[in-house]
């Protein structure tokens, strides 16, 4: 699109001209230019430039056949030198002048009016305006009007000294011009239309001529419907002229024709996508396409239609795409694609681009054919300089030898025209345009993931780069075209592909390519039955047959047996195969050359022990079409001792194979020879003496001592499908006679370990508890082996999968991240003397620990101990892993493994709770149990400074009886602001009783005085349970002879002041008949008098004597006594009367429990020691009793 010219390529532009004043022509041209639609502006500073816009006189005889169609230069004359209105500037002062003046601009008026009014140009008086320029006088702006001959609108005054005037003026300037344009081109337009409709013309060129004006004038307004319409009438005229027109010769009168329904179909196309109907610029391309496309020409000048083909396709494909950029909605505009007989393709650029190539392939192809009979002179180069284009379009001329640069041109002949086109086209080659087309068609396929289309342009433009010698550019692009070819499996393309890059490697000097690539070409399902006049372009392989394949396979063979060269007429850079630099080609999974080479190994059992032999059988199949018989077939195993090589009896062992590996065993066979498309199969047996897995890993066939093909090996049961032959009709076999390892059949095998002779065995007593180290011993005893080299493997796992270590619960880099850690290892010397051997221990990790096993004769024993605790309660599996090597010094032994697991039960050993007790017979206000909290969680409440007692309790709750040695609370000072003083009870100051026996779901309790000191929340402090596993002798083993320490954290308290404190105070017993006192004692902790209330009710069982009910006032920081003579009536266990003290100011009423309102009553005066009656606090042990369930 780019060689039309821009006066084509762009909408046509409007253009005004301004006279005088050229100060002012460069902000008037700018604003013009920037209204929507632009108007471009001709300036003519001075008067004398009004001739550019005059009607030139025609020139006469210069063509000398008529004329033409269209003329080349009318579109340019009509946007460059045809205004449609002139202003005229004229200073305001010189309008109001004198007579001299006056008559100066009248002159110029005359002047304007004698060149514009042969073109009916509009004329417009612009007056400029000054700051001394006063009214003009009305008589001489009539006058003025008068003279120019024209209305008064047409009289513009504008203000260029005032910016806000002068803006306002110029665009009452702009609307002007806008309108004038509008006037004119429909007034140019109806004056055509008007010959048209009368048919006033001579000749069909003048029908077409008018056409193309009224639709080019109707362009200059912006009416796109109208300027579509003639333009549509032009080109069905120019198509009829093609039978009737005798105006030129032939071959021009053709070549003229298809120039003008070019331009005309150019604008066409335009004003259809630029109105968004896609769908009927696609169906007008198709219908232009298919109206010239059999419009040849004479045979000589054929490739210059195919070249103007090529050009309509390039354009189209460009205003596509320009059009999917600019036009909103582009894809959305695509309507009606099926009803009309439609692709998808056609709606994309790349599909244009592509038939442009074609074409030019078309025309390249003609113009080789011409050239091929054409005979050049020395008068050439004359030719072409002095053949320029003509007057109209699509018309060319000679210039006269005499004088070239004259004006005045001369016709041309058909036979001059041929000669000149024919030189043209030899001076330009094609292929770097080809290139370009199809590097822009592959982008865009790429883009919308067109593999097939974008792979078929990719070949194509390959093509065309090794047409013109770029090799390694071609080679490149081939290889990434022939990777989707054999996706696709389509195999006449993947011939003509390799044939390419065959030849490519050829040239390159790359021997192991060419081999490659031949070797796949011959393997390629060709067969006889393929039509070789389809393929009349396929490459320099020539076309897909059986004899060609043969041909191809002898020719590989040929140059890896060194008895021809890759490049016959090139032996200086021509690489060949020796005995010193021999080819090998690799063949893996995915490879391309599977079709050449397929090995399959199949071992005959699943498992086998070390030292037995088992049965293999590798299947070998190739698809080339000729026999190919194998010189040697090496096997390789991922055990390099278990190699073998299959030796041909009627072939010499080549160097290869004989002086790698001497050790390596040999086979023979009695015929390696591979038919086409059958399994060759060959059975051997295979000792392995190392454990583990024995792995077939490759099949090297060799062909002589030069050459050699390297296929990995696979499994029967995976191989699948042969890949492009599968749709083939062949006959299928199996690659082993058995079914069942055709289907099932492995390449690998496992190589199971001998049988120990050495015993592991692991003891452990009872369940793990937290804190303790646990010891398990581990014994290993020979019982038919010696042991060598031998590695004793520890691994702690956890049973239920969720690992041993908890970084959420424990700070990081602590020793109890772990739940459960390998804590050490230790070697026993003798039965006497147990002491941990750090020169045998390797490793020893958190979980994992590895120690080394001394020499053991058979029938001697070693052992260990490991030292394993537990942070957290959780069962673990121990695995022990013993290696050993039964022989001295000797790598081919395998090793043997013996395997040992223990499950271990890790469990909390006791379950420590604690209850909090306020004193005896006291009971002290505490305001928050006044309205309780809705939490439940909420902590409780201690009286400040006042003693109250906390209850320890310690249950075991394993089966495993365990002995405590010591419980006591430590305080934590540095956690809160403030503690509690505890202490334990009275006479139990220091632990001097001996360790307590607890069995299964037995409890130690022990009793403590706590004391809150301070106000707001207080710590309790930590529970310090010292402890051991009561496992009688065992207690050294286990190494818990000082004990374990178990750490309880007890919950914070609130502490808080009371305000009141009631106590009771009575004797400890009484006797029936004896009087004693009883006291209610109301203590005022606070600075405020307090107004309480108090109630006593009698008890049967007592004669009372004191107040019953009253109201008290309590002083502040002093204490109120309730005295009252108790007399008891009968013995045993009695209630007091019930007292009930009720505080005014804070609505809280205090009455004893049951426990505190009750005493025992002797029937007669008891004999007791009250010294031992007042000792207590001892600890205790709780039994349940036996009578519960």
């Amino acid at each position: 699109m780019e060689d039309y010219p821009e006066e084509l390529r762009t909408p046509p532009i409007p253009l005004t001209a301004l006279v005088g004043c050229p100060n002012l022509h460069a902000s008037i041209s700018s604003l013009l230019n920037s209204q929507n639609p632009p108007i471009n502006t001709l300036a003519l500073p001075e008067l004398d430039n009004i001739s550019i816009i005059e009607r030139r006189v025609r020139e006469e005889g210069g063509e000398g056949r008529g004329g033409g169609i269209l003329k080349r230069e009318w579109l340019v004359k009509h946007r460059t030198r045809v205004p449609v209105a002139v202003g005229v500037l004229i200073e305001g002062e010189r309008v109001g002048g004198g007579p001299t003046q006056w008559g100066e601009i009248c002159g110029v008026i005359d002047r304007i009016k004698a060149v514009i009014r042969p073109r009916n140009i509009k004329l417009v008086v612009i007056i400029v305006q000054s700051p001394s320029t006063g009214d003009i006088n009305e008589d001489r702006m009539l006058a003025l009007r008068k003279h120019a001959e024209i209305d008064s609108k047409y009289v513009v005054n504008i203000f260029p000294y005032e910016d806000a005037d002068f803006k306002h003026s110029l665009q009452r300037l702009a609307i002007l011009f806008a309108e004038l344009i509008n006037v004119y081109y429909r007034g140019e337009g109806r004056h055509v239309k008007t010959r048209i409709e009368k048919k006033s013309f001579i000749s069909v060129e003048s029908c077409i001529r008018y056409c193309f004006k009224v639709a080019v004038y109707a362009e200059f307004r912006r009416d796109w419907v109208e300027a579509l319409k003639f333009y549509e009438d032009a080109y069905h005229i120019v198509r009829e002229m093609i039978g009737t027109s005798t105006r030129l010769p032939a071959i021009q009168r053709v070549v003229e024709i298809k120039t003008v329904a070019e331009q005309l179909h150019f604008k066409i196309s335009t004003l259809l996508l630029h109105g968004g109907k896609i769908t009927e610029a696609v169906l007008w391309f198709r219908q232009h396409c298919t109206s010239y496309r059999k419009l040849l020409g004479a045979p000589e000048v054929t490739f210059f239609h195919w070249e103007w083909m090529s050009r309509q396709f390039l354009v189209f494909a460009e205003l596509l795409e320009l059009s999917s950029r600019t036009v909103p909605g582009f894809h959305s505009l695509i309507t009606g694609v099926v009803e009309k007989g439609l692709t998808e393709w056609e709606f994309q650029p790349a599909y244009y681009y592509q038939l442009a190539s074609h074409y030019l392939k078309e025309k390249r192809a003609s113009l080789e054919l011409v050239l091929s009979t054409w005979k050049g002179s020395d008068e050439d180069d004359v030719i072409v300089e002095s053949v320029v284009p003509s007057t109209y379009i699509g018309q060319f001329a000679r210039l006269p030898e005499q004088n070239k640069n004259a004006v005045a041109t001369q016709p041309i002949s058909d036979g001059e025209f041929t000669h000149f086109i024919i030189l043209e086209g030899k001076r330009f080659p094609d292929s770097y345009e080809i290139i370009a087309l199809l590097k822009k068609s592959f982008d865009v396929y790429s883009s919308l993931k067109a593999a097939r289309m974008s792979s078929h342009c990719g070949f194509q433009m390959a093509k065309e780069y090794f047409s013109t010698g770029t090799i390694e550019t071609a080679k490149q692009i081939f290889e990434s075209v022939v990777h989707s070819y054999r996706q696709e499996g389509w195999v006449a393309l993947l011939w003509e592909v390799l044939g390419y890059l065959r030849e490519c490697a050829r040239l390159s000097g790359s021997l192991k390519e060419f081999l490659e690539y031949s070797l796949e070409m011959a393997a390629l399902p060709v067969s006889s039955d393929l039509d070789n006049q389809s393929y009349r372009d396929c490459g320099p392989a020539g076309p897909p047959s059986v004899q060609r394949r043969e041909g191809i396979q002898k020719e590989v063979f040929s140059v890896a047996s060194g008895e021809s060269a890759l490049l016959p007429n090139e032996t200086d850079s021509n690489p060949t195969i020796s005995a010193t630099s021999p080819l090998d080609l690799e063949i893996d999974l995915v490879s391309p050359l599977r079709i050449v080479l397929l090995a399959s190994v199949a071992f005959h059992e699943q498992a086998v022990k070390p030292g037995v032999s088992t049965l293999v059988t590798i299947s070998l199949i190739s698809q080339l079409p000729l026999a190919m018989e194998i010189d040697a077939l090496e096997v390789h195993f991922n055990q390099s001792e278990c190699d073998f090589t299959i030796q041909n009896p009627e072939k010499s062992p080549s160097p290869a194979t004989s002086d790698d590996k001497p050790q390596t065993r040999l086979e023979t066979a009695p015929a390696l020879v591979l038919n086409t498309s059958r399994w060759s199969r060959l059975t051997y047996d295979v000792k392995s003496r190392q454990s583990g897995k024995l792995e077939c890993v490759s099949i090297i066939a060799r062909f002589g001592p030069r050459f050699a093909i390297c296929c990995r090996a696979e499994s029967p049961a995976s191989i699948g499908d042969i890949p492009l032959w599968k749709f083939e009709e062949r006959i299928e076999y199996l690659p082993t006679k058995d079914p069942r390892l055709a289907l099932a059949g492995q390449k690998a095998i496992q190589v199971e370990e001998p049988d120990p002779l050495v015993d592991v065995s692991l003891d452990a007593y009872g369940p793990a508890l937290v804190g303790e180290t646990f010891v398990v011993p581990v014994a290993i005893t020979s019982k038919g082996h010696a042991v060598y080299s031998g590695e004793l493997k520890f691994n702690l796992v956890d049973t239920r999968g969720g690992g041993l270590v908890s970084p959420m619960e424990i700070e990081p880099h602590s020793s109890d991240s772990h739940h459960v850690e390998l804590v050490g290892i230790s070697a026993a010397e003798n039965k006497d003397e147990s002491e941990v051997v750090s020169d045998d221990i390797k490793k020893i990790q958190l979980s994992f620990g590895l120690i080394s096993v001394p020499f053991l004769n058979e029938g001697e024993s070693w052992s260990c101990r490991l030292e394993i605790k537990w942070h957290r309660p959780k069962p673990i599996m121990l695995y022990v892993s013993l290696g050993y090597s039964p022989q001295e010094d000797d790598a081919n032994v395998p090793k043997v493994h013996v395997l040992k697991s223990l499950q271990i039960e890790g469990k909390n050993p006791v379950i420590v709770s604690h209850q909090l007790m306020l004193p005896f017979r006291c009971d002290p206000l505490l305001l928050s149990r006044i309205k309780p909290a809705a939490e439940s969680d909420k902590p409780a409440s201690l009286p400040l400074n006042e003693a109250s007692a906390i209850i320890v309790s310690a249950r075991n709750c394993t089966e495993v009886p365990i002995r405590v040695i010591s419980m006591s609370i430590e305080s934590d000072e540095d956690a809160l602001g403030s503690s509690c003083d505890v202490r334990p009870a009275k006479g139990d100051h220091v632990d001097s009783v001996p360790a307590t026996l607890l069995s299964s779901n037995e409890a130690y309790k022990k009793v403590f005085s706590i004391t809150p000191k301070g106000t707001s929340k207080a710590r309790m402090g930590t529970v310090s349970l010292k402890w051991r596993r009561d496992s009688g002798t065992l207690d050294h083993i286990n190494g818990i002879a000082d004990g374990v320490v178990t750490k309880h954290i007890l919950p914070d308290v609130d502490v808080e002041v009371s305000p009141l404190i009631v106590c009771l105070e009575c004797p400890p017993y009484a006797v029936s008949g004896d009087p004693f006192t009883f006291f209610v004692k109301i203590r005022n902790q606070t600075n405020l008098l307090q107004e309480s209330k108090f109630s006593l009710v009698d008890s049967p069982s007592f004669v009372s004597c004191g107040p019953h009910n009253d109201t008290i006032f309590v002083l502040p920081k002093s204490e109120y006594i309730l005295s009252y003579k108790l007399v008891p009536l009968a013995s045993g266990f009695l209630q007091l009367p019930r007292v009930a003290v009720t505080s005014v100011r804070y609505s809280a009423s205090f009455q004893p429990s049951v426990s505190a309102s009750t005493i025992f009553i002797f029937p007669s005066k008891p004999a007791l020691e009250m010294e031992k009656a007042e000792s207590g606090g001892e600890p205790f042990l709780l039994r349940p009793s036996r009578c519960c369930k």
